[in-house]
């Protein structure tokens, strides 16, 4: 699967940064394999648009990945997100932003946590839902 043109970071700083986060996003998305309470979908996605803009080597591994790959493939090549993905993506999402709320007193902080968790909602909600694969599926 051939990777978008992506420009890759040339800072340093900021390439070591992605790398630290992409490393940490997959860790986290294989977690959530094996717990319920952690979707993998999201955070093998991060990673990858980490990985895309500071190595193109651990991206394509990513990818390419027997087990990893297809959770990324499937949303790359339009075919969606699968609906328990959606799902805890949008729970987290929004119990994250309400205890953020509810610890920040400050009324632009708290604008700008609802409006980016708006956003957020409306666009995993615009996209495409993945069927159930035959004989097993793959959750989120």
């Amino acid at each position: 699967m051939a990777r978008r043109d992506i420009r890759q970071v040339r800072h340093p700083a900021v390439r070591y940064a992605l790398l630290t986060a992409g490393w940490l996003s997959v860790a986290l998305g294989v977690l959530g394999i094996f717990l319920p309470v952690l979707p993998t979908t999201p955070f093998l996605l991060l990673a990858a648009a980490c990985f895309a803009r500071s190595s193109r080597r651990f991206y394509d591994w990513l990818v390419e990945h027997p087990r990893l790959g297809p959770w990324i493939r499937d949303y790359l090549e339009g075919n969606g997100i699968p609906l328990k993905g959606k799902v805890y993506a949008l729970g987290l999402m929004w119990a994250s932003i309400a205890l953020s709320c509810y610890l920040v007193p400050s009324p632009w902080a708290r604008g700008f946590m609802l409006t980016s968790g708006v956003c957020v909602s409306v666009y995993l909600l615009r996209q495409k839902t993945l069927p159930p694969r035959p004989g097993g599926s793959r959750t989120g």
